[in-house]
């Protein structure tokens, strides 16, 4: 909503939402009142996103090489989806290059990738199993100045991060934070080990996390996760 909230006013065409997942975006996107499609490579994801009835049209697509098919695009919206998308430096403008006059490419992405939360699971990896993770596999978020350098140059670039504290509820299976990040961003790095090394990465990661982000009396944990946001209007 936060990313909605600073699209513009929108040129003529359609809105597109770009790994549209299970269609969370799809009720506020159609607000705009413009024929809504849906992209996403998961078929069931697009299953769900079906049942809403709110979606134009959707379309099983790999979004690294989506390209409209109708008229270009007023509003590429990317929500929580480019992160896990290489090359951006060519990516992103090509993304742009497809809007309509004065279009706009709205995207946010997880900005975390240093925080401890974030960060230690590779340092950690790293010092038990020494050459056995890719540091390159997880999101690849460029730096805002790369971002600013890349996009100025190809329209109206309003850029900015976000931190927004989340209250993550207690879990009798480990600390929070370990459970937030286990399925996300350790996902890859969990699957290169075996079950084993596994069990003792999530160890030694639960007891650093315990420093990090102590747990209140009841369990629970304010979990601070930056996000990064920008619009580019061509």
């Amino acid at each position: 909503m936060d990313l909605l909230r600073a699209v513009p006013s929108l040129a003529a065409g359609p809105v597109v939402d770009l790994g549209c997942g299970n269609g969370a975006a799809a009720v506020a996107l159609a607000t705009f009142g413009r024929p809504l499609s849906g992209i996403d490579s998961s078929p069931a994801m697009l299953a769900e996103a079906k049942a809403l009835g709110i979606y134009d049209s959707l379309h099983q697509a790999d979004i690294g090489r989506w390209a409209p098919d109708g008229a270009p695009p007023a509003l590429i919206f990317c929500n929580a989806v480019l992160h896990w998308l290489p090359d951006h430096a060519t990516l992103i403008p090509r993304l742009a290059a497809m809007l309509a006059p004065g279009g706009t490419l709205a995207v946010q992405v997880p900005h975390q990738n240093n925080a401890p939360s974030h960060r230690l699971w590779l340092s950690l990896a790293e010092e038990l199993f020494p050459g056995r993770i890719d540091p390159d596999q997880g999101p690849g978020v460029l730096r805002p100045a790369e971002y600013h350098r890349l996009l100025s140059p190809l329209g109206e670039l309003s850029l900015w991060e976000t931190e927004y504290y989340q209250q993550l509820d207690a879990c009798e299976d480990g600390h929070p934070v370990r459970r937030f990040t286990e399925t996300t961003y350790a996902r890859p790095i969990l699957a290169a080990l075996d079950e084993g090394e596994q069990a003792r990465l999530i160890a030694a990661y639960e007891g650093v996390m315990d420093k990090v982000y102590p747990a209140a009396p009841d369990g629970t944990v304010l979990f601070p996760f930056r996000r990064m946001f920008f619009t580019l209007t061509r």
